[in-house]
């Protein structure tokens, strides 16, 4: 079943909006693909993958080519408009159905239970609502179904850290599209009641100057396959 944008034919109106951000980043991201190794990275984060499969904060859809064949369609939400369409440019060369929405990830347009897993790419940094977020992405995915995270957040040590604090209470989030250095994503997922699965800790660059936004982890969780409270 495919989801159409919108029932009446319109774009809803998105409530994020970064211009300048959106420009840079989608200059930045698809150098980073080589460069940082980021194409590598998506390949990990996808691989495996199959069902339906929400990806949430899909930004300009440069994990769109790496979804493997097995996903029988990738719904992309994207807040912001120019990345949004940027994402449906790159959802017609994809090699598996994409419908490009918008829609915030924290009231996300999308029915209870209704995917095998759920996709976030370097969004829990930008969000506004961290846990209410988390719990829109519990409630769309089915009992016993998977979350694929790649995210950055705090790291390297105290000096590290307070540096990143620092920026995230200065112009850093307006800057950088609502961005924030010292969220800590893996905890944020235990706390919104996912299991946590393998997840390893890295570096990008992996190689080079560590940056405060270089702290990244990859990794799995799952929703708890609860009891049908129904019966």
């Amino acid at each position: 079943m495919r989801l159409s944008s919108a029932g009446s034919g319109k774009v809803a109106q998105s409530p994020v909006h970064h211009p300048l951000f959106a420009r840079y980043y989608a200059r930045f991201s698809v150098a980073a693909e080589s460069r940082l190794g980021m194409a590598g990275v998506r390949e990990r984060l996808l691989a495996g993958l199959s069902g339906r499969v929400i990806e949430i904060g899909a930004g300009n859809g440069l994990n769109f080519a790496h979804y493997p064949a097995a996903v029988a369609e990738v719904v992309a939400i994207e807040p912001e408009p120019l990345l949004r369409q940027l994402a449906l440019q790159s959802a017609r060369h994809a090699q598996v159905p994409v419908d490009v929405v918008p829609g915030a990830a924290e009231a996300l347009p999308v029915k209870s239970e209704a995917f095998d897993a759920v996709v976030l790419s370097l969004v829990l940094c930008s969000v506004r609502d961290v846990p209410r977020a988390l719990a829109e992405a519990r409630r769309v995915l089915r009992p016993g179904g998977e979350v694929r995270f790649f995210e950055h957040g705090r790291g390297g040590g105290r000096m590290m850290t307070l540096t990143q604090r620092t920026l995230d209470r200065g112009l850093w989030p307006a800057l950088n599209g609502g961005c924030h250095l010292s969220r800590e994503p893996v905890a944020a997922l235990r706390e919104a009641g996912f299991e946590l699965g393998p997840l390893r800790r890295m570096l990008v660059p992996e190689k080079g100057p560590k940056l405060p936004a270089s702290y990244c982890v990859l990794g799995t969780a799952w929703r708890p396959d609860e009891p049908d409270r129904r019966r």
